[in-house]
């Protein structure tokens, strides 16, 4: 078992409650359904109208689905009465079935078996606690109903006698292994506990929490977590080994004799050969007495290793599935195995080569792009005090070359620096990582090593992007019926321009821009809906839509609802654009009359081939010399007239509208297959989930979010319910989070 000390520290349920809290059932049993969805409801399983995830279970007349905690696939449990006649394993996804089993189980998927008896010991732990509990304590009041409040295992010691520790499930004949960073890590955890308990001590002083919320009372620390005593009690009654990188003295220690590997960066550096280097390495180690051995992340990759090193007369190099067929090979043999290890290491008897150390680090891209014009090909084109930009660290000086040492090898830095004074050393062979800087240098600001605000810029610039949209349909038939010129996909300059997208794009944004490539193609008039969350990269995919049409001497409108929106469109789009043949301009009240009457006679001539706008652009004085593509951005919020002129402009073009939210006719007719309709449903790399809680009022976790939100370098919202709490609130706000 591997575990941190986080979670070795803190008690859980007694293993007596765990063990017998179980259900097992086979086809042809009697099992009274009401009776398991009792025991269910109890052992902590939620009941829900699909079952998605593990703890979940649906209730559909005689049919009961359930995801097991310890399963891999939820079961359908099908009753005649109380006679259970199929148990099949189902895919959440699909709903359907994928095997049928001949028995299931069900173990508890909470430490809180909440019976009658338990229940019952919690208000007595409580009331002896706490003392007497007026009306109106949540958690109290809704365990005494038989409610399973949220966060109710902060309370975990009240509903069982006693609660064991890891230490009590392993057994006393397991054997400790401790990291050597283990006792910073345990003592770190010990203090933020008290930290914690003591911040709910003070808010609970006055007896109720902050602007009228009830008071959060807090268990002693010794009763739910182990304390630094017993930590070390637990660990003198087993047999431990604690790992150091350091050497120590003493009879009890046993030397591995273990060290990092060779690292071939040095020649990599250099231009040298690496595979020969690397080659005649394995044949040194060979000839000290060392079993070689060499480790790749894949079968693939561990192929064309060998392939290459014997190559330059390393052979011969003998596959291995696992280590018991490394060992059985003659000593003298070099070997190479699957595993995925990022440095290579040596001890006495055998030494492992990992791939990384020859080749450097390997990053999985889903496709390769090509380096946008801007991205810094070689050091010698920096001056010290350029500024420069750093793909993952934002904006920093460029102070000159330096020469470090790094695992017995001089390695070649750029040094970086960024605000406070901090620097970054950026190994030579990975400047791609750098472009120039191309605004004004006396007015920058550098950013903030690992403050966040440069990955939170990256994220606008990607997330200002149409919220919502939607289109007034045409009968399908009709536009079926119409021909539209088709629009060809012109290869070599399109990858130049995909090239530009500072992302490495989804798969379902791949997909959404294939199918508008494919749309352009059939000769008829395109009417595509894309559906994505924002930030999900809908804009990519209309960037790219109106790339192509422009570039095949079509004209692009891109229509948005707002002077807002459609000026940060213009933007996005006049920078991607940069450096094309292509014309973009902007018509909205935010224009002048003079740009406004120039942008209307260019887009007459076909001189503009992308314009950006708001309703001006369905006035009746602009008209187009050949519109290909129409863009809508959140059609929905348009006027009854500007809907008809939408209508009469769509009649022979293409036209793609992006939605976060489609209205519920559009998303009707697109789920009937009238329109078509792709969704975007995957985000991006460093984009995590939405998670929502719905808890009682407590001060100390609203401080404890807007803290940590704002050194992360984000920003927060907080939304009052009514006009007469903001005064609270804002003293509320002043007092706990002054910063």
């Amino acid at each position: 078992m591997i575990s941190t000390v986080s979670g070795v520290i803190q008690r859980c349920a007694p293993k007596a409650a765990l063990s017998g809290g179980g259900l097992s059932a086979k086809p042809g049993g009697v099992l009274d359904s009401e009776k398991l969805k009792q025991h269910l409801a109890e052992n902590g399983y939620v009941r829900t109208a699909t079952v998605t995830e593990r703890g979940d279970y649906a209730v559909r007349g005689g049919v009961i689905d359930v995801f097991p905690a310890d399963a891999e696939e939820p079961v359908r449990l099908d009753f005649f009465g109380d006679v259970l006649e199929t148990v099949r394993a189902f895919d959440p996804e699909t709903q359907r079935t994928t095997t049928q089993l001949k028995s299931v189980s069900f173990s508890p998927v909470s430490e809180i078996v909440l019976n009658a008896d338990a229940i019952s010991r919690f208000r007595s732990g409580f009331l002896k606690n706490f003392g007497a509990v007026g009306s109106g304590d949540p958690i109290y009041d809704s365990v005494s109903a038989g409610a399973r409040p949220t966060g109710a295992e902060h309370w975990l010691p009240l509903f069982h006698e006693r609660l064991d520790t890891v230490f009590d499930y392993v057994g006393e004949g397991a054997l400790v292994g401790l990291d050597p960073l283990a006792k910073d890590a345990l003592d770190e955890r010990l203090a933020q506990i008290r930290d914690y308990y003591e911040a709910r001590q003070l808010a609970s002083k006055s007896g109720a929490g902050a602007m009228g919320a009830p008071a959060y009372r807090a268990l002693e620390p010794q009763s739910l977590y182990l304390d630094e005593d017993e930590w070390a009690v637990q660990l003198g009654q087993r047999a431990t080994r604690r790992f150091t990188a350091f050497h120590e003295a003493g009879d009890d220690v046993i030397d591995m004799s273990g060290k990092q590997g060779r690292s071939f960066a040095a020649e990599r550096q250099a231009d040298q050969n690496v595979f020969e280097a690397a080659s005649k390495h394995a044949v040194t180690l060979r000839s000290s007495g060392k079993r070689v051995l060499f480790a790749s992340w894949s079968e693939g990759a561990s192929d064309r290793l060998a392939s290459v090193l014997s190559d330059h007369g390393l052979k011969p190099i003998m596959a291995a599935d696992d280590w018991r067929a490394v060992n059985k090979m003659s000593g003298q043999t070099i070997s190479r195995i699957v595993l995925p290890l990022e440095h290579g290491f040596e001890t006495s008897d055998f030494a492992i080569i990992a791939e990384q150390d020859v080749l450097g680090d390997r990053l999985a891209r889903p496709r390769r792009r090509k380096k946008s014009a801007d991205v810094i090909a070689e050091a010698s084109a920096l001056t010290p005090g350029d500024l420069v930009v750093h793909a993952d660290h934002g904006l920093g000086r460029y102070l000159g070359l330096k020469t470090l040492s790094v695992g017995e090898a001089p390695h070649d830095c750029l040094e970086l620096e960024y605000a406070g004074e901090s620097k970054l050393y950026l190994p030579v062979e990975n400047i791609e990582l750098l472009s120039r800087y191309g605004q004004d240098s006396e007015t920058a600001q550098l950013d903030r090593l690992g403050a966040g605000a440069w990955q939170a810029r990256k994220a606008k610039a990607k997330q200002r992007l149409r919220d919502m949209a939607d289109q007034l349909i045409k009968i399908a038939a009709a536009r079926n019926a119409r021909d539209a010129e088709i629009i060809t996909l012109p290869s070599g300059l399109y990858d130049e321009f995909a090239a530009r997208f500072p992302y490495v794009e989804t798969d379902d944004q791949l997909n959404a821009i294939d199918d508008v490539f494919s749309d352009f193609a059939k000769g008829r008039p395109m009417d595509r809906l894309i559906c994505g969350d924002v930030g999900f990269g809908k804009t990519e995919v209309a960037l790219r839509a109106a790339f192509v049409a422009a570039m095949s001497g079509r004209q692009v409108a891109i229509v948005a609802p707002t002077t807002l929106l459609a000026r940060q469109h213009f933007k996005t789009f006049e920078e991607r654009f940069k450096g094309w043949p292509v014309k973009v301009r902007q018509l909205s009240r935010l224009v002048s009359t003079k740009e406004a009457t120039a942008t209307r006679k260019e887009l007459a001539d076909g001189t503009c081939e992308i314009v950006i706008g708001t309703h001006a652009i369905l006035a009746k004085t602009v008209k187009f010399a050949d519109l290909g593509l129409l863009v809508i951005d959140e059609e929905q919020r348009f006027g009854v007239k500007h809907k008809e002129r939408l209508k009469e402009l769509k009649t022979d073009v293409h036209v793609l509208t992006l939605t976060a939210t489609p209205i519920p006719r559009t998303l009707q007719l697109s789920m009937a297959g009238i329109r078509d309709l792709s969704i975007i449903a995957t985000p991006p790399v460093d984009r995590l989930a939405v998670r929502t809680y719905v808890t009682p009022f407590d001060s100390v976790t609203v401080r404890e979010a807007l803290l940590r939100e704002r050194y992360r370098g984000g920003q927060s919202y907080y939304v009052a319910p009514r006009i007469s709490d903001l005064d609270d609130i804002a003293s509320f706000l002043r007092e706990q989070c002054p910063k």
